[in-house]
């Protein structure tokens, strides 16, 4: 059967009007919507910007000209709600064989540190940049997803049956989605291409696809020594300070001269494949693995080897304090011994480390034997596994690489991912012989969760253009026998966790 291939210069002119006609205005009002994650929002339900967002996209994504379309909100009792769309196969052709698309709406909190004329719900266009919380992470995701299967209609491209699934609370990690899935899973059917927009780029010049994705134990660590706070100058020397002993017990974790995470149980042996991909990285990216961070003047990354920081980033355990309490500000700070120190503690996983194990190995490491006495608790609020990409089909490797040079005009990039996304290894072991495109416009300086966050839209524009390439090609590998379904959606345990942070 002779199948027409995309006309990569057409389908760049139709999404490029599509994301500055449509796509850009809509995400400007959903970054005014401060619809944080429940993790970050416990009244979410009551505030009612969740529930903001949600009507957003689904009232663009119902007036898409796709026949067949379907777009229905669900919330189950309890649960976060989730945007349910499906697109139907274009002919018979592939059968049952299924496209699942992934993205998120909910958003992380607001951050100290924007520019003056920037903020988290403010958003600001600035040349190809709009700033702002959530506009690539991850509100561009279900514009870019129907936009690409439009590109295809637009020139009777057939694909495939394409479902998406936009959840809200990746953030708060993921929690819901399982339920989801599980409720819906005569309605998923057999995807054999799983396509997530959540991730991220090494530079805006071609596209990336992740390779894996760490796991990620953390929680509050808390030493108390006193049942309340007493004049530093009568009591020290005396009463241990709970910061000192908090350093102590971080000192079991990580060696503080180096940061090296000082426990054995926490490594994993890293594949021969993702260190050649660690290196060809290196080699494209040079100075820019460490420089797209906004280092202060005279610091120094944590190596001079561009492949070790790639590697550290990626396949290593890393250990991060994001919060403290127990401290007051400068500005009130008095003479006084406190009573207790605690900090929020975010602790990188390798990718194929169990996660539920590390959590349970930190609690050893920093609750066994409390030094002077004192009173430490660990509240493990997460521990999830990391995901490690299953072999890539020929069929998905020359897609990607097509597609990259098709809208990029340079070759396609393979590297892990330091942040999670419980639900890729979720969808790993409901649908084994799925094959996965990871895939996202968090690129150097976007600052994802932190401040002046922003979306490139080109690389959105451009990312999306690839992903149209990538459906075509899987119908034409369908129709070949090349993509394997894998089965109805399996019941199986709910996985916690952080979201892609």
């Amino acid at each position: 059967m002779d199948i027409a291939r995309l006309d990569p210069a057409a389908a760049a002119s139709f999404i490029g009007a599509k994301w500055d006609d449509e796509i850009v205005p809509q995400l400007v009002e959903y970054i005014r919507i401060p619809n944080k994650s429940p993790m970050f929002d416990k009244d979410w339900k009551a505030n009612g910007h969740m529930d903001a967002a949600v009507k957003l996209m689904e009232t663009w994504a119902r007036a898409q000209a796709i026949p067949g379309l379907q777009v229905e909100v669900l919330e189950l009792e309890g649960r976060t709600p989730l945007i349910y769309v499906e697109v139907p196969a274009t002919g018979p052709e592939s059968g049952d064989d299924t496209v699942l698309l992934y993205g998120h709406l909910d958003k992380q909190p607001e951050m100290t540190g924007w520019d003056p004329d920037l903020g988290p719900w403010k958003p600001v266009l600035r040349g190809d940049k709009l700033y702002g919380r959530g506009g690539a992470d991850d509100g561009y995701a279900i514009f870019g997803s129907l936009a690409a299967v439009l590109a295809l209609r637009e020139q009777n491209i057939p694909h495939a049956r394409c479902v998406l699934l936009i959840e809200a609370c990746e953030e708060s990690g993921s929690y819901d989605l399982p339920a989801y899935v599980d409720h819906l899973a005569a309605r998923i059917g057999k995807p054999s291409l799983v396509v997530c927009l959540d991730s991220g780029c090494g530079n805006y010049e071609q596209l990336w696809c992740t390779t894996s994705l760490r796991g990620l134990a953390g929680g509050n660590l808390t030493v108390k020594v006193l049942s309340e706070g007493v004049h530093s100058g009568d009591a020290s020397g005396v009463v241990p300070s709970s910061f000192r002993l908090l350093r102590q017990l971080l000192s079991r974790l990580e060696d503080e001269d180096t940061g090296r995470i000082k426990v054995d149980g926490l490594y994993v042996e890293v594949p021969a494949e993702r260190v050649e991909q660690a290196r060809k990285v290196a080699e494209t990216l040079r100075d820019e693995v460490f420089s797209k961070f906004p280092f202060l003047k005279g610091m120094s990354a944590m190596s001079d080897d561009p492949a070790e920081l790639v590697l550290n980033r990626t396949w290593r355990p890393a250990l991060s304090v994001t919060g403290v309490d127990g401290m007051p500000p400068l500005s009130s700070a008095g003479n006084v011994l406190r009573p207790h120190t605690a900090v929020k503690l975010s602790l990188r996983l390798p990718p194929t480390l169990d996660g539920a194990k590390a959590g349970e190995l930190l609690k050893e490491v920093l609750l066994k034997d409390p030094p002077n006495g004192a009173h430490v608790e660990l509240e493990l609020e997460k521990a999830s596994s990391g995901w490690n990409a299953p072999a890539q089909s020929p069929w998905l490797t020359e897609a990607i690489e097509g597609a990259s040079q098709a809208a990029f005009g340079k070759p396609a990039m393979y590297m892990g991912e330091g942040g999670s996304i419980p639900f890729m290894g979720m969808l790993g072991e409901k649908f084994p012989g799925a094959q996965f495109m990871i895939t996202g416009v968090l690129g150097p300086h976007s600052n994802a969760h932190g401040p002046n966050e922003f979306l490139h839209i080109p690389m959105g524009k451009r990312v999306t253009q690839c992903v149209s390439h990538v459906i075509a090609e899987h119908y034409r590998a369908s129709l070949r026998g090349e993509t394997t379904g894998v089965g109805a959606v399996a019941g199986g345990e709910q996985h916690g966790g952080h979201g892609c942070c």
